[in-house]
């Protein structure tokens, strides 16, 4: 058995025989001189061979916009931008008759040149762009050597399917009913095939680094979601213990499905609200399904990750409609662009910043974008009229930022106004409380909005001064810490206080020790991955608001995350499973 560790990127986990997808392999090409009287012929070739790949990639953006949304079609979009870029053409023409050497080899070196200028950058999404541009040039290669592709969508059997790159193509392509599980040596949880695949429920395991080479097709391969293990020719114990597992989490899920339907309800009559949070529109099924009464957290930052220039305000516009519409009267809250920090969008100027998690981030960088912001603003307000929509502002640290935040939705509404365009005049605007300092003075902040949404993630790093994406320090990002459940407190009074609803959409909101805790602070909604939200359902219904609400006095009485974690283990024991 050998065993690699990558990046878990959507949870799950797959028992299946690998398929290696070595489609992005680097193909043998042909390289020779040719003479001055050939150039021209060797120039028409590369157009000829251009122009069909643009008919294959408008043909895949027809079919992407068709099944899966426009703000997916727009990937393609943006290769067909690049296809028809002048400074490209100019560049191989310039190749081709500065070196006499075949249109073929011209192409691949230019690949290889740009390849190499965005592999040097740090920025990660960044380098993830050399998919793209694998992409395009794949296609015009292949027509010129009339090399044809194999279809992921051709796949007749369940497989694990092995990669070192998927191109954004491939997962739109591909038999989603037969690919169980994905591994890949490229990657991270922003990239195309993360997000994808947690929209569709896929377990993957990407960041594998060379790894993935050693996988040949047949082998058996076990891939854990969950912990990023993938597992090649497992023995017979190990295989046993997956199936179990795996039997168990079925088992459990189907145990769960039966409580998507039911209502958020404690044993004395008080109901809760619980939400999912979505990345992609392709996410509403599972909303649905597992039983969410809204979406208390859409993510707009899918829509900014597609290489080429930001969205535009009908393509945004388009994206939010569809989430709104597919809800079907249920609330849908949109969080503003959060980027920055560690969240760094390909296209947005961001400036080199030692300390980038403090830094220009979030509202701050939207405040100083004004055109971007003010696209994001409308769009949001035209797609409130299919149905509940929400808007949320992100990192609002004090009362300044928030008013500049609300004083730019008030011109966006103006001109929404000036275009004649439709809106909801009284759409809901709320805050996520993420940065301490608005923890601190929520009582003055709560005046200004219709409800907070607490970001623990965020909250729990700024609050005790821990970076979540640095391992050495990880066990430090601890909720049940004292000062963040003060702060959980605090914010939930002062909301009340002032008369408007709290949310939570961290992860904290989907741990069901956690959740009692919350219930007993006062929480009003929860928000969480679709897939969380029957197991805090179950949980709510298995105990009082008033049991809560003693076990949250006790918990804020404790003085240190252990003791709380312990205390909570024995007094939950019988009503509560953490899975």
């Amino acid at each position: 058995m050998r065993t690699f560790q990558g990046i878990p990127v959507s949870p799950g986990i797959a028992i299946g025989p690998a398929f290696a997808f070595l489609d992005d392999e680097e193909p043998t090409i042909p390289r020779y001189a040719v003479t001055e009287s050939e150039l021209d012929g060797e120039w028409d070739r590369f157009v000829v061979a251009v122009d069909k790949a643009k008919d294959d990639v408008s043909a895949m953006r027809d079919r992407a916009a068709r099944e899966m949304g426009q703000e997916h079609g727009a990937i393609f979009d943006a290769h067909l931008l690049m296809l028809d870029d002048p400074e490209v053409h100019e560049a191989v023409d310039a190749s081709l008759r500065g070196s006499l050497l075949n249109i073929e080899w011209i192409v691949h070196q230019y690949e290889q040149g740009i390849v190499k200028r965005l592999e040097g950058l740090e920025d990660p999404i960044l380098q993830e762009r050399t998919v793209d541009v694998h992409d395009i040039t794949r296609r015009i290669l292949n027509h010129l050597m009339f090399k044809e592709r194999f279809s992921l969508s051709d796949l007749a059997v369940d497989v694990v399917l092995v990669a070192r790159n998927l191109l954004p193509s491939d997962m739109i392509a591909m038999n989603r009913s037969r690919v169980k599980a994905i591994v890949m040596d490229a990657g991270g949880k922003t990239s195309h095939t993360a997000i994808l695949a947690r929209a569709f429920e896929i377990p993957a395991v990407l960041g594998l680094g060379g790894s993935g080479r050693a996988i040949k097709n047949g082998d058996i391969v076990v891939v854990d979601g969950h912990t990023g293990d993938v597992r090649v020719d497992p023995d017979a114990q190990t295989l046993e213990r997956y199936e179990r597992v795996r039997a168990r989490i079925a088992e459990r899920d189907e145990n769960l499905s039966s409580i998507a339907a039911l209502p958020a309800r404690t044993l004395d009559g008080k109901d809760v609200l619980i939400k999912a949070n979505i990345e992609v529109p392709e996410e509403t099924d599972s909303v649905l399904r597992h039983g969410a009464s809204g979406i208390g957290l859409f993510r707009s930052e899918f829509l900014f990750l597609q290489p080429g220039r930001a969205p535009s305000e009908e393509a945004q516009y388009a994206a939010y409609s569809r989430v709104i519409a597919a809800m079907a009267g249920r609330p849908v809250t949109i969080r503003t662009l959060d980027v920055g920090g560690d969240k760094v969008v390909p296209d947005l100027a961001f400036a080199e910043e030692k300390n980038p998690l403090l830094g220009w981030r979030a509202i701050r960088y939207c405040l100083s974008d004004t055109e971007l912001f003010q696209n994001q603003l409308r769009a949001i307000l035209r797609a409130s009229e299919h149905g509940d929509a929400r808007i949320m502002f992100p990192m609002i640290s004090g009362p300044v930022e928030l008013d500049a935040a609300i004083a730019a939705l008030e011109e966006a509404k103006a001109e929404c106004r000036r275009r004649g365009q439709a809106f909801r005049e009284d759409i809901p605007v709320g805050i996520m409380i993420e940065v301490p300092s608005a923890a601190m003075i929520a009582d003055i902040l709560a005046t200004k909005v219709d409800f907070f949404s607490i970001g623990t993630n965020d909250l729990i790093q700024y609050t005790i001064a821990v970076d979540r994406g640095n391992e050495k320090v990880a066990y430090l990002h601890e909720p049940f810490h004292p000062a963040v459940l003060r702060l959980v407190k605090k914010v939930i009074d002062d909301g009340h206080a002032a008369g408007i609803s709290v949310s939570m959409c961290g992860e904290m909101a989907s741990d069901p020790f956690a959740a009692v805790v919350l219930l007993g602070l006062g929480l009003d909604e929860f928000s969480m991955s679709a897939v969380s939200v029957p197991d805090v359902k179950r949980t709510i219904r298995s105990i009082s608001a008033a049991e809560a609400s003693l076990v949250a006095a006790e918990a804020l009485r404790l003085g240190s995350h252990q003791e709380i974690e312990a205390f909570l283990a024995v007094r939950l024991a019988e009503k509560v499973s953490r899975g």
